[in-house]
């Protein structure tokens, strides 16, 4: 089996022989050289698995030679050596197109892991880069095309990725593309709702804790860090951190190493992070809510989910999978959807997206009648407020301010069927027949929202 080759560039002999005799001892032959001609010369005379460069060299920079082998042995993997605290150097050389980066003194373990990821990049992927494992990043549309051609070259390089778009355009979807086409795929893909970890809370949530650094730690507890070390962290609704938080998680990252409440000594992680948010990030930097050096170092490389209403192509492949999916969950047929309800899904502007057209399909699923979906299963069409609802100015329903679309429509969806349930006087038989569905449809509906527990025991089918 032939050996990988790597190629060193560093004009100090004393790096260069100790990053040689690591790298030898890993089972991997090295080129070495100490400027940019020298190392120009050796990329041109072989094909290496892996480049380690210095920033500083005597005739140029560490990023010319990051963007030669970017733009002219793009399957070359190639990691700088920075001085270390200089994030600012690391960040630019990454966006140029560096897999990674390692500060001076070199820790020799850190390289390790370094190299061993980098040098993953040359097997072939594995089948989890197949389309049909992408959840709804489905679609033959300009949009999703780019975005995927983006996932895969995100996939191999180790830069921390920004993923912005609207409320349930599939996010954290990309961010497990994206985990599950790169060289940590078989290691943990962690994700966190940052909004959702209360704050005094999020220090022991993030990097663990020892037992008894605080009322109520029996035990030691790994954080998040230490979960996803290896593998992957995603930061989801990274925007709702607070200052206090955003100063601690700048530090994790640039030191790659945490220390848990109560512990004496940091200890080292190896994650990557990839982050998203609906929110504005950099009007949030204008505006002192957002540190800017945390948002340069979670923002190198920003990947831009496309709203649905402006794919509209991709909608029919996309309610096909829903449908399919939904089947095999129900146990149940597959349902056809008629023409005009079709036009109408296809119409429809999704101000929630891809999760509101799964939301309106698993509806539908459960109303319709003869597993064909029909326009008034969509429960699309206009209708009077009731309670409170907001109106637009055409006096069509719109979103509340700070309303959540999935608990609005359940809202609304729980009021039409307890209406029909107190006119019925809990007679589920013919709150049913009042509502247009069947028997079995209210039931789920019914156990879905909660209700069930709550209903009274006059139902005809009863007696």
């Amino acid at each position: 089996m032939t050996k990988p080759l790597a190629l060193i560039i560093d004009d100090e002999p004393d790096i260069r022989e100790l990053l040689e005799i690591t790298l030898a001892r890993m089972g991997i032959d090295c080129y070495t050289a100490g400027s940019v001609n020298e190392a120009m010369v050796q990329l041109d005379r072989h094909r290496f698995g892996l480049c380690l460069v210095d920033m500083r060299l005597p005739d140029g920079n560490g990023i010319d030679i990051v963007r030669h082998v970017a733009t002219n042995h793009g399957e070359t993997p190639i990691a700088v050596i920075t001085a270390h605290g200089n994030m600012q150097t690391a960040v630019e050389a990454l966006k140029a197109g560096a897999f990674d980066f390692v500060s001076k003194p070199v820790d020799l373990p850190v390289l390790r892991r370094l190299v061993e990821t980098a040098l993953k990049l040359d097997k072939p992927a594995s089948d989890a880069t197949d389309e049909s494992r992408e959840g709804e990043l489905l679609g033959k549309s300009p949009a999703m095309q780019s975005i995927r051609r983006l996932i895969d070259k995100l996939a191999r390089n180790q830069a921390p990725v920004f993923v912005s778009g609207e409320s349930g355009t599939g996010k954290e979807l990309a961010a497990r593309a994206i985990h599950s086409r790169s060289p940590r795929a078989e290691q943990p893909f962690v994700a966190v709702n940052c909004g959702a970890i209360p704050q005094e809370l999020m220090e022991s949530e993030f990097f663990g804790h020892v037992k008894g650094s605080f009322t109520g730690a029996v035990r030691d507890k790994a954080g998040l860090f230490q979960t996803a070390n290896n593998g992957t962290l995603f930061l989801d609704e990274v925007a709702d951190l607070p200052l206090s938080m955003q100063v601690k998680l700048l530090r994790a990252i640039q030191e790659k190493a945490v220390r848990p409440v109560g512990a004496s000594a940091e200890e080292a992680v190896d994650v990557r992070i990839i982050s998203a948010s609906h929110k504005n990030l950099p009007s949030m930097v204008e505006s002192g809510e957002f540190r800017q050096d945390l948002f340069y170092r979670i923002h190198v490389i920003e990947l831009v989910m496309t709203p649905l209403r402006k794919r509209r192509e991709d909608i029919p492949v996309m309610i096909d999978h829903i449908l399919e999916r939904l089947a095999q969950r129900m146990q149940g047929t597959k349902p056809k959807v008629d023409r005009a309800a079709l036009r109408t899904l296809y119409e429809y502007p999704y101000p929630g997206n891809v999760r509101e057209l799964e939301n309106i399909l698993e509806r539908a699923t459960a109303l319709c009648d003869n597993a064909v979906i029909a326009l008034d299963d969509l429960g699309l069409l206009d209708q009077p407020a009731q309670n409170g609802d907001a109106l637009s100015p055409d006096n069509s329903p719109t979103l509340p301010p700070g309303r959540n679309l999935e608990d609005y429509l359940a809202d609304i969806e729980r009021r039409v069927i307890t209406q029909a349930l107190d006119e019925a006087r809990w007679n589920r038989t013919a709150a049913a027949k009042t509502l247009g569905i069947s028997f079995r449809a209210l039931r789920y509906r019914l156990e879905k929202l909660g209700l069930d527990e709550n209903n009274r025991t006059t139902d005809a089918e009863s007696h």
